[in-house]
């Protein structure tokens, strides 16, 4: 069974940068779109970015373009957010979940909640 873990949270200052990696076990990252969600207190789940698992195709939220990349390593079978100049607002649990597409052609990825695997999520408390 696939399994997804999250790890990179933590306190940051407003303006500043994080990476978050989301580490895929028990098969090929190379079979999934990887999807980057985030929760804030009291609101729901929003999709912030994802990757294809061809890694040819990559979407991003309005509200993060500009700012967010996201990457994919598939020697380490991780997938990367990068976050630059993050604001209070973006305060939230960020979780990462896997979409099986297969391995032979580049299928896309969603930002809505279709994807089959979810991990725990990681803390991002963007504050001064």
């Amino acid at each position: 069974q696939l399994q997804l873990v999250e790890s990179g949270g933590a306190l940051v200052q407003p303006g500043g940068s994080l990476r978050l990696s989301c580490t895929v076990s028990g098969e090929s990252l190379d079979y999934y779109a990887i999807g980057w969600f985030r929760q804030a207190p009291g609101k729901e789940r929003v999709g912030v970015s994802c990757i294809s698992n061809k890694g040819g195709t990559a979407n991003f939220a309005d509200s993060v373009k500009g700012r967010f990349s996201i990457s994919k390593d598939s020697a380490k079978n991780t997938v990367y957010l990068q976050m630059n100049s993050l604001n209070p607002e973006e305060t939230a649990v960020y979780s990462c979940a896997a979409g099986y597409r297969g391995s032979r052609v580049d299928r896309g990825c969603p930002l809505n909640d279709n994807y089959d695997y979810w991990g725990r999520g990681t803390q991002v408390p963007v504050s001064s």
